[in-house]
């Protein structure tokens, strides 16, 4: 049997973004659209191969928190209901992200201690490039340990437009 799950396309000053909702309306992926290969493939994994998404009607409270961060509303998203799937270690990595508050930044190695786990950067590095969820799970709050940009699934612009809107500066 096919899990159901919503597809909502929104537009973003970012381009276009797909929130994959479940029947509860917990996110499941927020990618962008021009990546739309790799989010799907990456659904599939973690949540079943016979994923089956239909058109979702109206505007989801996800999509409304998404405008409402886009307007400046930089907590919104904190409470958006997710449901990522993934193993207990990249859930933990995932819940440590949602911790970080807008307009901060932290290192990998700065988060792996917060785990409790600072030999763990590499896993942690890892877990947060398989972050299916942006915005959401904010992985672009992440920086290299000299503070420079590095890996973010939807590209470095974006990651660098993200951090300057939450007004973290970055040099």
């Amino acid at each position: 049997m096919a899990a159901p799950f919503r597809l909502e396309r929104r537009s973003s000053p970012l381009g276009e973004m797909a929130l994959v909702l479940d029947d509860e309306g917990r996110v499941c992926t927020l990618g962008w659209t021009d990546l739309e290969d790799r989010w799907r493939r990456d659904l599939r994994l973690r949540h079943g191969a016979d994923i089956v998404l239909q058109a979702r009607a109206g505007r989801s409270r996800a999509a409304e928190a998404l405008e409402a961060y886009f307007a400046g509303e930089l907590a919104a998203l904190d409470a958006v209901a997710v449901n990522p799937g993934g193993t207990p270690f990249q859930q933990e990595v995932w819940k440590a992200l949602r911790e970080i508050p807008a307009g901060t930044r932290l290192t990998y190695a700065q988060l792996a201690t917060r785990l409790g786990r600072p030999a763990a950067l590499r896993a942690v590095g890892h877990a947060n490039g398989a972050n299916p969820i942006s915005l959401v799970i904010p992985c672009h709050r992440l920086l290299g340990a000299d503070g420079s940009l590095t890996g973010y699934g939807g590209g470095l612009k974006r990651k660098a437009w993200l951090l300057a809107h939450e007004g973290v500066g970055l040099g």
